[in-house]
């Protein structure tokens, strides 16, 4: 499989970057902090096993049991993880469905504990006087501190800021404010752009990743400071995403699914990808996740599966029954094993339905919910779990930059018709046999969003009357609905909806859709000015463990 290509990719970097002998050093008996840098020559196999905590630590972010990906989209509108009624789950997941969040939550854990575990990563090396001697390495490290820092930023906000790695006995951090944090990432990336190289392989921050973590930090900074008074962010964002874009180094995939195969270092979309490989680099367990166990005949693979998750129908309602990303993503119906035959399990046909009934009064039974099919799921043991991850690509910048023409009503003699064929760029591959449709206007992507808002749940029983529970509340009053509706059908189950509901607005009120729509069995938030839940509370573990944090607003004290 790509462990030998992963491997080789760690060491063929450092290997170029870092002055090394050839000879071969035992790791077990090479203690890194009692060596006099100056007078010790690194190895290949010294520099991958000290540089790979940097890269293993973000694969355990992004896939880290209820990693990155999880917490982005388990609290929105697309999917969530219910009780299962026979199964089992519920519990943590409804909370995030809920966001009834608590500073318990494992998701939360997840991402605090690797992303600083990264952070010690970089800045160990970054106080190895060798590594300071590359140029190349130093801004590697950088780099990826930034992207550690991003991702803590967008989910925290009030993160301590450690950029050094030697501290005096009994130091604990203390958090920076959000100005400081941003400040820094700022800094850092502006510090090393055009020193990390054009195209350093997956797994490894090159130009155009620093260009896209700042467009990143850009477009979402008004969301972020909750401060709509400057719109010059947005103009910062197109150029950040013009360098990627003009660089012509990428070009969109012919077909959709081909980001998200098992395999996708060749890829011509993909900016920054994060590799996984058979054995040293597993992770990706959505097959496993989300596939009915008698389900997993459809692609013969072995591995465990319970079938938790499941996309919301209010989601499904959305596509267009022409748009191929719909079966490209999701599988319902009778489901068949390979030889044609119907699946059954327990003398049923396993049969996924649209319905779903609650997220846990009663809960999901074990057929409900169209499942996940996104990542490419191969037979054997092996299921979705060595997937590499697209964690930026091509048509996130050319969605990114539509939404900040609109914002803006174009920007350097950029129109909004410029923002509308790039959404209809993007849309062509998922409408071949209906090209017409590939088409979306300015006036659509301005207008409301087609989701039906609303709380909708069936709290009836199997077998008994249903007992529907529902409001309607719509989509037509969110800012730019149209391309948040854009965003979903693009980029759902890749870490991108929680941050886009925070980012857009409903119309005449300073009110996000994160916080101010239901969906499902989560219910709009009821004072529209408390917006305590655009960020996380910080995980129970480390408030314990420093004295020196104080939680995020809202979420009281640490044992909450």
């Amino acid at each position: 499989m790509k462990a030998t290509l992963y491997k080789a990719i760690i060491a063929s970097f450092f290997g170029a970057t870092i002055l090394f002998s050839t000879s071969c050093t035992d790791l077990s008996e090479t203690i890194y902090d009692t060596i006099a840098s100056e007078k010790y020559e690194f190895s290949a196999k010294d520099a991958a096993s000290m540089f790979s905590p940097v890269y293993s630590n973000f694969r355990n972010v992004y896939w880290g049991w209820n990693g990155y990906c999880d917490i982005q989209d388990e609290s929105s509108d697309l999917w969530c993880t219910p009780y299962r009624i026979g199964i089992g789950w519920g519990d943590l997941y409804v909370s995030m469905h809920k966001h009834q969040f608590h500073s318990q939550i494992g998701h939360f854990w997840t991402e605090w504990n690797y992303a600083y575990a990264g952070i010690n990563a970089c800045n160990k090396l970054l106080a190895n006087e060798s590594v300071q001697k590359s140029e190349p390495a130093v801004a590697q490290l950088r780099g990826y501190r930034a992207l550690y820092y991003y991702v803590l930023f967008d989910l925290f906000r009030n993160v301590p800021l450690d950029t050094t790695y030697y501290h005096e006995a009994g130091w604990l951090p203390k958090q920076a404010t959000p100005q400081q944090t941003w400040d820094f990432i700022i800094s850092e990336l502006n510090a090393i752009k055009g020193k990390c190289g054009p195209d350093n392989g997956m797994g490894q921050i090159n130009d155009y990743t620093v260009n896209m973590i700042l467009a990143k930090m850009y477009i979402n900074h008004n969301a972020w400071f909750n401060d709509f008074s400057d719109n010059s962010w947005y103009g910062k964002t197109i150029d950040e995403l013009n360098e990627v874009i003009d660089s012509k180094r990428f070009s969109l995939a012919s077909n959709y699914s081909d980001c998200f195969k098992e395999d996708i270092s060749s890829n011509s979309e993909i900016i920054f990808g994060i590799p996984f490989a058979e054995k040293y680099a597993s992770g990706n367990y959505y097959a496993n996740k989300w596939i009915h166990v008698a389900g997993r005949a459809v692609w013969n693979f072995n591995g465990w599966a319970t079938g938790g998750s499941t996309v919301l129908p209010q989601f499904l309602n959305t596509y267009d029954p022409n748009d191929t990303r719909y079966t490209s993503c999701w599988t319902l119906g009778q489901q068949y094993d390979k030889s044609g035959a119907a699946i059954m399990s327990d003398g049923q046909p396993l049969i996924y339905t649209k319905e779903i009934h609650s997220i846990d009064n009663p809960g999901c039974y074990p057929f409900e919910g169209g499942r996940l099919i996104k990542y490419e799921i191969l037979p054997g043991d092996f299921g979705t779990a060595y997937d590499d991850i697209p964690f930026f690509r091509l048509a996130d910048t050319y969605l990114m930059k539509a939404e900040c023409l609109l914002r803006l009503g174009g920007y350097k003699g950029e129109t909004e018709q410029d923002a509308a064929d790039l959404v209809t760029a993007v849309r062509q591959r998922d409408f071949k046999n209906n090209p017409e449709k590939a088409v979306r206007t300015v006036a659509e992507l301005k207008g409301g969003s087609v989701y039906a808002y609303g709380h909708r749940e069936n709290q009836g029983k199997m077998g008994e009357a249903d007992k529907w529970v529902t409001t309607v509340e719509g989509g037509a009053d969110i800012e730019l609905g149209g391309l948040l509706d854009e965003l979903a059908w693009e980029f759902v189950a890749e870490h991108h909806r929680r941050q886009d509901l925070i980012r857009f607005r409903i119309n005449g009120k300073n009110e996000n859709v994160y916080n101010g729509k239901s969906w499902f069995c989560k219910d709009a938030e009821v004072d529209p000015t408390d917006i305590h839940c655009n960020i996380f509370p910080i995980p129970k573990d480390f408030m314990d463990g420093n004295l020196n944090l104080v939680q995020n607003p809202g979420y009281g004290s640490s044992a909450n």
